[in-house]
């Protein structure tokens, strides 16, 4: 499986994080996640797979979340691996990133998490706005 951003650090303990993401495609825009802390960036929108939890279970519920859309469709584009810190959770994670292409359905309320702002953005913009090398390639790919 591909690995993404800095390799992990020796001795570093890394917890397993598996996640589901969204590439939102709809009218010609992409539906995409600004989070503001702890550091400025476009997503796209998604998040960890919580226990009981199926993948696509994760990714209606996490796109709700940070964008206050519902999804239909899902589809899984493939995986990849990134080794980070997650300074919310003071965690060191190895994240396991299944990628999904879904379509936008209808927007069912405002964002729920703190500092997420829904934001509907070209394609090009997106590609250099988001953050992710990750999440770059699998929307490149998409283009």
């Amino acid at each position: 499986m591909r690995r993404y951003g800095t390799p992990p650090v020796t001795g570093q303990n890394y917890t397993l994080r598996p996640g589901a993401y969204a590439i939102l495609p709809r009218d010609g825009k992409l539906l995409m996640t600004f989070q503001a802390q702890p550091d400025p960036e476009f997503q796209l929108p998604g998040g960890g797979i919580d226990a009981g939890e199926s993948a696509i279970q994760a990714l209606h519920r996490e796109v709700w979340e940070e964008t206050g859309w519902a999804i239909g469709t899902p589809r899984h584009l493939g995986a990849y691996r990134r080794f980070v810190y997650m300074p919310d959770y003071d965690l060191h994670a190895e994240k396991m990133c299944h990628i999904f292409l879904a379509r936008p359905t209808v927007r069912r309320s405002d964002p729920m998490e703190p500092d997420h702002t829904a934001v509907w953005l070209e394609f090009e913009v997106a590609l250099e706005l988001i953050a992710n090398p990750g999440d770059r390639d699998f929307l490149r790919a998409l283009l």
